[in-house]
């Protein structure tokens, strides 16, 4: 039996929610530095803080794709963790900003950690089973399409997360500073608006896909299972939670090669997120590095958020192109191509002259960001059989969440001992780390790739 083919709408509709966890992550990516130095965090320490957000990661998304594999009940496999995904992470959206109002009990900076773990944790829970979703109900011709819908959601939530902030202060005039010192009302307000867009959105989803029975899924299985992942199959009544370490013992070879891809991908993004307010301030609007409650800081943090919307709104646009650019040149060289863009875009950035120049080089990191959150996982899909989608979409996050806590542990040290408290280098550092990851796209085999013949 064949997957039924699913039009545009339905597979829009499929990944809707991706929007809303984007939005959230984008709101996070962009100010959750900010809050913590208001909070009181040094610039050196901010990646200790984020160690938080790739530790989530890799404990929880493993978990979350084993258990929704086994799921199947009145309200369908994936479906129950995007909904308690979603309500968890609205929590700490709302929170995390307002963590002062918890300063009777804990100090302020520890609360602002503590809610960045509880989104974290739950944006994990929502967003795995959606990727695996994607890989149940879409067949093989369809499935960089899939991935590349889920990335366009993407950037467009988080376009809308990265510009709220922005928008309203410049078009709707609420104060972007407060003063006490404190968290302003604008960020404030965007992060509750945030949490309120990723309830809705996870809603829509859940009302209008269709998943595939246990029993569906096992007749589709022979148009792309592989014996390697088929003999891990071969017991399911045997199957419990420690499965997941034979499961990586045994993963397909693709899947090891590109782990070395993402690597070096998610460690040059985690470094971007990072210190990518610090370098601004300090390296183009000419801040001390200690400076993190001035209306100047204020200004460069919003625009940091322009620019994080930016990348998001082109690789919103260019995830519409790599089907069809997969097609002519094949999925891995459209890859590596989109990295060295990436890396371009982020080493350009000790170069410019202004902070308006610094819109070209969100440019490239748009068009790696796109090909990032898509072109490794329709690679993946095809190597892995169906009945392991769930588990192996969240061990494929090891090497995401990895990348992520090294560079937790040593952004930081680099930062002060070795870059001098100059931030901007570890914006460099990462434009390197994407090149890296270009030329390893090269070793990688792809299985099921769509180029045209």
């Amino acid at each position: 039996m064949e997957k039924r083919r699913l039009s545009f709408w339905e597979i829009w509709n499929m990944s809707f929610g991706f929007l809303g966890i984007q939005m959230g992550f984008a709101l996070q990516n962009a100010n959750a530095s900010r809050i913590l130095q208001i909070f009181g965090a040094d610039v050196h320490e901010l990646s200790w803080f984020w160690i938080i957000a790739p530790l989530m990661g890799l404990i929880v998304q493993p978990i979350i794709g084993h258990y929704s594999d086994k799921t199947w009940g009145k309200f369908g496999r994936r479906k129950p963790f995007f909904l308690v995904g979603a309500l968890l992470a609205s929590i700490g959206l709302i929170l995390m900003p307002q963590a002062e109002i918890f300063i009777a009990f804990l100090p302020a900076l520890w609360v602002g950690a503590g809610m960045l773990m509880i989104m974290d944790a739950s944006f994990n829970i929502a967003m795995e089973p959606f990727r695996a979703l994607v890989g149940d109900n879409l067949r093989t011709d369809q499935r960089t399409l899939g991935f590349s819908v889920q990335t366009a959601l993407i950037g467009f939530g988080a376009v809308i997360g990265s510009w709220l902030p922005y928008v309203l202060t410049n078009w709707f005039g609420v104060s972007n500073r407060d003063e006490d010192g404190g968290v302003p009302m604008h960020l404030i307000l965007s992060f509750v608006i945030g949490a309120a867009i990723l309830v809705v959105s996870i809603l829509v989803s859940i009302f209008s896909a269709k998943e595939y029975s246990p029993e569906e899924l096992a007749q589709f299985e022979d148009e792309m299972a592989h014996q390697e992942t088929k003999v891990a199959d071969a017991n399911p009544k045997e199957s419990s939670l420690l499965d997941i370490f034979d499961d990586f013992r045994k993963m397909p070879t693709t899947m090891r090669q590109l782990s070395w891809v993402q690597f070096f991908s998610w460690f040059g993004l985690f470094g971007m997120w990072v210190f990518t307010t610090p370098a601004i301030a300090h390296h183009i609007y000419g801040l001390p590095i200690s400076d993190s409650k001035s209306e100047a800081y204020q200004n460069a943090g919003d625009w940091v958020g322009v620019l994080f919307g930016i990348y998001n709104l082109v690789s919103a646009f260019y995830a519409f192109a790599l089907p069809y650019i997969a097609k002519k040149i094949g999925r891995k060289l459209t890859h590596s191509i989109s990295l060295i863009i990436g890396g371009i875009g982020l080493i350009s950035i000790y170069f410019v002259p202004n902070e308006d120049w610094l819109i070209l080089s969100m440019v490239g990191v748009g068009i790696a960001w796109a090909s990032i959150l898509s072109m490794p996982y329709a690679i993946l899909a095809g190597s892995i059989s169906p009945m392991k989608m769930g588990v192996y979409m969240g061990i494929f996050n090891f090497f995401v969440v990895i990348p992520q806590i090294i560079n937790a542990l040593i952004g930081g040290p680099l930062v002060k001992y070795v870059y001098n408290d100059n931030a901007i280098f570890a914006l460099v550092t990462s434009g390197v780390s994407f090149l890296i990851a270009a030329i390893l796209v090269v070793k990688v085999k792809d299985v099921d790739d769509v180029i045209k013949q």
